[in-house]
């Protein structure tokens, strides 16, 4: 897949608040997508009971920046409460990587069309966050991209409850975060924690909106 170079340095006043956060950003991003990390160096975000018996299982995530009149916005889904994983949580559009996509971008937007309808055409790629390795054995690839909608997000009922979009100079804001704790076999876990017009964000998709928030935010280029 082919992948448009960065924007151009921004001047300042001739962009917006969040055009200049989202140019910024495209510097940061990885150009391509992350290799695959060896073994001896995955650290799960929390640690099975057992050990993994497998491989991971590649899966992507998009981080959709939505433009809209009054600014730029970050999509989620609801997910459907009939899925046997993770039923009813907020999520990034994702899935596991299937043996047809020709990588990780075509993985995330193939299920952002799956997911919600979201066109592939409207979609232009900035680049790749590093991977993050789940205590469920997925590692997974954050793709970032800018939207410009042609149409309404539609979710699909097979997979998605429902939809919505965060403000991004929300995501962006420090205070917006706080602290969400959950048992796991007898011991307490936390993860990043931002709640916006009913619905709570915790789990694997707050802890990539933070690091994707720190990635913006973040006054040195890594």
């Amino acid at each position: 897949m082919h992948y448009p170079p960065p924007p151009e340095p921004f001047s300042g006043a001739s962009l917006s608040s969040d055009d200049a956060i989202i140019t910024r950003l495209a510097t940061r991003l990885l150009t391509a997508p992350p290799p695959w990390p060896a073994a001896e160096a995955l650290v799960p975000d929390w640690a099975p009971e057992e050990p993994f018996s497998r491989p991971p299982t590649p899966a992507a995530v998009l981080i959709a920046l939505i433009r809209r009149p009054e600014g730029h916005t970050v999509l989620y889904t609801e997910r459907s409460p009939d899925l046997r994983a993770h039923s009813g949580q907020v999520a990034f559009p994702g899935g596991k990587v299937d043996a047809d996509d020709a990588d990780v971008a075509a993985a995330a937007l193939r299920e952002a069309f799956e997911e919600v309808g979201m066109e592939r055409a409207d979609a232009t790629v900035l680049g790749f966050m590093p991977t993050y390795f789940t205590g469920t054995n997925y590692l997974i690839t954050p793709v970032v991209a800018t939207v410009e909608p042609s149409g309404p997000f539609v979710p699909n009922p097979g997979e998605v409850h429902s939809v919505f979009e965060v403000p991004l100079q929300r995501i962006l804001a420090n205070e917006a975060y706080g602290q969400f704790r959950i048992k796991r076999n007898g011991q307490e876990h936390r993860t990043w924690q931002i709640d916006h017009d009913g619905h709570r964000i915790w789990g694997i998709t707050a802890n990539l909106t933070r690091r994707f928030r720190e990635l913006a935010m973040s006054e040195a280029v890594p």
